[in-house]
């Protein structure tokens, strides 16, 4: 393990509070899992390229999605797979993750994968667009 995967990890573990590493990494391959099936092309691989390895290999083997998640359906499908989640937690972990995902990419990474998902996903990166509250 590098000490990026442990740095990403912690960084992960304080935005979502979450007692242990192992909370921090379920959550990252969840949400990263589950973002893998929105994008495509070179978005999806150059932020893979920012991620530790680990977990570039599960945004670049996504769980396939049928359509693009809204949202909201988002943060219900990221509850499903985590045992013992409600949106409520789900909505925390997905901002923990996602959060973190933007500060590796950088804002111009994030402008390109944000114009690959529906409208709404910038909340969830915690990057609202200007004029749009949080």
């Amino acid at each position: 393990m590098t000490l990026r995967w442990e740095a990403f990890l912690e960084e992960i573990r304080e935005r979502g509070e979450y007692d242990t590493r192992e909370e921090s990494e379920r959550a990252a391959r969840v949400v990263l899992a589950l973002l893998g099936a929105h994008l495509v092309g070179d978005e999806r691989a150059q932020l893979a390229a920012r991620l530790p390895e680990a977990l570039s290999l599960v945004l670049l083997n996504p769980l396939q999605a049928a359509e693009p998640l809204s949202p909201d359906r988002f943060v219900r499908a990221t509850a499903a797979w985590i045992e013992g989640a409600t949106e409520q937690t789900a909505l925390w972990d997905v901002g923990a993750v996602l959060s973190t995902v933007a500060d590796a990419a950088g804002d111009e990474l994030m402008e390109r994968v944000l114009l690959q998902l529906p409208p709404g996903y910038e909340l969830l990166f915690g990057r609202p667009a200007p004029g749009q509250r949080p």
